[in-house]
């Protein structure tokens, strides 16, 4: 059933999760209701997820005031704007709401606050943006919230850190030893295992000291994030993670008994995703974030989370709230993906057409990592400056110099490549100011897309032709499908390194060969 209706919301362009909600629905209809074995396999795939979300994640992001005093702010005005609705407001009218309480109206609130790291994630990661400036400022909101969960859960059910959670900041020394291990397992199954190792023992070790296993998964993976092998790692454990992560998604509609006033209710809730994106947009604004990243950040924290169900089913056994809310809380969750889905989607589309009315909330002061840069002098540009990227790069310099540049959206990428004595920018290729500080690609000759998923690619050849830029555009691909797509989309040429690599093999051994026997002659030597 899942896969069923996954293939089908594909089919129509939306991602394969919104199908899997329809699924848990299905299911549940049919009398069916989630058992042991499904949460066990939606837990794992929530471990796995913050595990490689740590693994791409640095500290230092979590202290920016962009981050910690937005998720703080917006989650302050939210409560006690959406308390103040559920009290005195139009919900009054609604006999569900009618003997609300202050306490019942704060725990609400509080439930619905959160946005949902899984679906924020797994947006990011379908259009390639997981290290764009925007996606790092939501991931790390998502990550303080997270964090204001584990807390209420703490207090809540009374479960405090044991006195053994103090041996936890032994992770710190035992970084070098991960590393060793790490080196030493390869690129196959072993270095999967480790990864499973890793993500599910860190968690049970921050269970076995009374703190939520999910946020030790979490710490684990951050404290990896700079060793060599952390993206690879990444990589290899993505699979497994998008599987079990399809029992997360059944899980959530199989929740409980569905009624007319349930689903009612559900669908009144979504409407306030609307108020928590506003927040998130002028608080950004308001920290000199530009209005297009606020936007785009804005727009993937368009959603409720699983959190909020976690809140709701402990306020529930705290006789808080009626049980009812569980399910309501589940249709509204649901519901809310699919609208954030459709607008994240169309999220440099709204940019455009809102562009006038949003830059009335940008400051004159700009951040240095989300600032514009000029190509300057350039006519090769090498967008994604990854492995094949800057192999690429490093080709075109040597014949024809200062005309090749890099753009990348990674701030760390681009100091390690700066470091390396290349030339890389910061830009994301899918900006429309960036093109129109370009001047719409009037100067350059040639684009070269080396970005990591071919989604990605497809959005900034159709930004490319958006703006009617008809220059020579080559992309990478992997599959023959991806061949075919960029092709469709106005690509000029694709290389698809699996099966060109062969071709790339033998050049290069050839070349070589011809090497050899030319120094034989010089030197007199007899053939070998």
């Amino acid at each position: 059933i899942a896969f069923s209706l996954g293939l089908g919301v594909k089919l129509f362009g939306l991602p394969p999760l919104i199908g899997f909600l329809l699924a848990g629905f299905v299911i549940n209809q049919l009398g069916f209701s989630s058992g042991s074995t499904l949460q066990k396999v939606a837990d794992l795939g929530v471990t796995l997820l913050l595990f490689t979300v740590g693994l791409k994640l640095h500290f230092s992001t979590l202290l920016r005031p962009q981050i910690w005093l937005v998720a703080s702010a917006q989650s302050l005005i939210f409560v006690f704007s959406v308390s103040a609705l559920l009290l005195f407001g139009l919900f009054t009218l609604v006999p569900a709401f009618s003997d609300m309480n202050l306490t019942q109206a704060l725990l609400i609130s509080f439930a619905l606050s959160f946005s949902s790291t899984v679906f924020a994630v797994k947006s990011l990661e379908e259009k390639g943006e997981m290290r764009s400036f925007h996606g790092r400022i939501s991931i790390g909101i998502l990550i303080m919230q997270d964090l204001m969960a584990v807390g209420f859960i703490a207090i809540s059910m009374a479960k405090f850190p044991s006195y053994w959670a103090i041996a936890l900041l032994l992770f710190f020394p035992a970084r070098p030893v991960i590393n060793y291990l790490l080196e030493k397992s390869g690129h196959g199954e072993l270095l999967v295992l480790l990864g499973f190792t890793l993500a599910l023992g860190s968690a049970e070790l921050f269970e076995l000291a009374s703190i939520k296993g999910d946020l030790g998964a979490l710490i684990c993976g951050a404290l990896l994030a700079s060793l060599p092998k952390s993206s690879e790692l990444a990589k290899s454990m993505l699979s497994f993670k998008d599987f079990f992560l399809v029992g997360f998604f059944l899980s959530i509609g199989m929740t409980g008994e569905f009624t007319l006033q349930s689903i009612s209710i559900g669908v009144l809730l979504v409407p306030l995703i609307f108020l928590k994106s506003t927040l998130f947009f002028w608080l950004m604004t308001a920290l000199n974030l530009r209005s297009r990243t606020s936007l785009l950040a804005s727009l993937s924290l368009t959603n409720f989370s699983e959190f909020g169900l976690i809140v709701i089913a402990i306020g529930s056994s705290l006789s808080l709230v009626s049980e009812d809310w569980l399910v309501i809380m589940a249709v509204a969750l649901s519901l809310s993906f699919v609208v954030s889905s459709l607008l994240s989607r169309q999220d440099e589309q709204l940019y455009i057409r809102f562009k006038n009315r949003l830059l009335s909330f940008e400051k004159k002061v700009r951040l240095a990592d989300d600032s514009l840069s000029d190509i300057q002098s350039a006519s090769i540009v090498v967008f994604g400056m990854g492995r094949v990227g800057a192999g690429a790069y490093d080709r075109l310099r040597e014949k024809y110099g200062d005309a090749v540049i890099g753009v990348d959206f990674d701030l760390n990428t681009i100091e390690h490549h700066r470091e390396a004595g290349r030339k890389v920018l910061h830009g994301d290729p899918v900006d429309t100011d960036f093109w129109e500080k370009m001047h719409n690609g009037e100067y350059i000759e040639l684009v070269m897309l080396a970005l990591p998923n071919v989604q990605a690619n497809l959005q900034v050849i159709k930004r490319l032709k958006a703006i009617d830029c008809n220059k020579p555009i080559a992309a990478i691909a992997k599959y023959t499908d991806e061949e075919n797509q960029l092709m469709e989309a106005g690509a000029t040429e694709v290389f698809n390194f699996y099966t060109e690599i062969g071709e790339g093999f033998a050049d290069h051994i050839e070349k070589q060969i011809e090497h050899d026997a030319l120094y034989q002659l010089d030197h007199n030597a007899p053939p070998s």
